[in-house]
C-alpha cells in the first residue's frame, strides 16, 4: 500500500503542476476567449481536486499498472495517450452534445491534450513505478 501511495504522490503532483501551468499560463487566453462567459469567475477546487484524484486513480489502475506488468514504457504512453483520449472526449464530446455554444476547438484541443498529458504521466508514473516495484 506504501508503495501505491508513492506512485499515486507523484503522479498527482506531476498532473497537478504540468495542467496548472497548461491552464493558468499557456493555454489560459485561449480558453477564456473560447469560452468566454462560460467560465466561473473563480475554479471550484473542491470540484478540481475530486476529478485530479479520482483521474489519477484510473490512470494508475488501468494503465500504469498493466505498463508495469509489461515492463514497457512503450505500452504506458500509449495507453496512457488512449486512457486521457477518452476520458476527456467524455467530458468534451458531452459539452459539444449537450450545451449550446459549446466551442468545437475547444473540444479539439483538450482531447489533444489529454492524451498528451496523460501519456506524459503515465511514462513518468511507470518510470517511477519500475524504481519503487
Amino acid at each position: 500500500m506504501l508503495k501505491f501511495i508513492q506512485l499515486y504522490l507523484v503522479v498527482f503532483a506531476s498532473f497537478f503542476i504540468i495542467d496548472m501551468i497548461w491552464l493558468g499560463v499557456v493555454a489560459k487566453k485561449f480558453y477564456k476567449t473560447q469560452l468566454g462567459s462560460m467560465m466561473a469567475k473563480r475554479i471550484n477546487w473542491a470540484a478540481a481536486m475530486v476529478f485530479y484524484l479520482l483521474y489519477i486513480v484510473g490512470l494508475i489502475f488501468f494503465v500504469i499498472y498493466p505498463a508495469l506488468g509489461q515492463e514497457s514504457w512503450f505500452y504506458a504512453f500509449w495507453t496512457g495517450a488512449f486512457f486521457g483520449l477518452i476520458c476527456y472526449a467524455t467530458y468534451d464530446l458531452s459539452n459539444l452534445a449537450t450545451l449550446e455554444g459549446w466551442p468545437k476547438a475547444v473540444t479539439a484541443v483538450d482531447l489533444v491534450w489529454g492524451s498528451a498529458l496523460s501519456a506524459i504521466l503515465a511514462t513518468i508514473g511507470f518510470l517511477y513505478g519500475q524504481s519503487i516495484f
